[in-house]
């Protein structure tokens, strides 16, 4: 796999969870960036953390590392090779994809620690 670069998002991101049946809040859809999930049992939201929704519950202090793309499909383990190398650091992370590319969330305490993990295994961070 060729070296993929990663760009640190500055926003810090809450993660929400919602009842399936919960109406979206508009404040969501006009945040600069914002990922939506819905699934049979709840409804995930992420959105920068300076925007505040009323959610079932919500953990705070995430940062997103953003893989640079547009990334092909025919590409292979590219999450499982980020995720590897954190969880040998004991990092847990949130991730999601999007049609172009990957996003990474690590809480913001251990931010600096995915950061040097990942330029130690030939991943650019900017």
């Amino acid at each position: 796999m060729p070296q993929l670069t990663l760009r640190l998002i500055s926003e810090q991101f809450a993660i929400h969870s919602l009842s399936k049946s919960a109406i979206i809040p508009g404040e969501v859809f006009s945040a600069s960036i914002f990922f939506i999930a819905k699934t049979f049992d709840e409804i995930s939201i992420v959105l920068p953390q300076r925007i505040t929704i009323v959610s079932d519950e919500v953990e705070l202090n995430w940062q997103a590392l953003e893989v640079v793309g547009p990334l092909d499909f025919t590409m292979t383990g590219i999450l499982s090779n980020i995720s590897t190398v954190l969880a040998n650091e004991k990092i847990s992370i949130f991730a999601i994809s999007t049609f172009d590319t990957d996003y990474i969330l690590v809480k913001e305490e251990f931010i600096n620690q995915a950061v040097k993990a990942l330029r130690s295994n030939q991943y650019l961070v900017i």
